[in-house]
């Protein structure tokens, strides 16, 4: 998958088009993500003990991959990623400015 945790990208379809946020979770199976502050639903629960009052939450609801474009932190475009090995390792790069996607943590 070419997306990863806190990548940053915009939404390219849907009610939430042109947001930018962070990813969140990314589920590979499914090939979908969740966006922080992006995609909200309101959700009823019951009282629990987990939440004894129970009411209304939010919830980030998932964001299939193919409507999301990831921001190169360089150029900061929305651009789509492509790979390039040096010294034997696999890195993503920008395939507009050519420069690496790597998140510094």
């Amino acid at each position: 998958m070419k997306l990863k945790n806190n990548d940053k990208v915009i939404i390219l379809t849907g009610k939430d088009r042109n947001k930018i946020g962070q990813i969140d979770h990314v589920f590979i199976t499914e090939k979908k993500v969740t966006v922080k502050g992006i995609n909200v639903y309101k959700k009823s629960i019951k009282p629990s003990k987990k939440s004894p009052k129970g009411g209304i939450i939010e919830i980030n609801a998932k964001i299939d991959i193919s409507n999301l474009g990831i921001i190169c932190p360089s150029c900061n475009k929305a651009s789509r990623v492509s790979y390039m090995i040096t010294n034997n390792k696999k890195i993503r790069v920008c395939r507009k400015c050519q420069s690496s996607l790597e998140v510094a943590v």
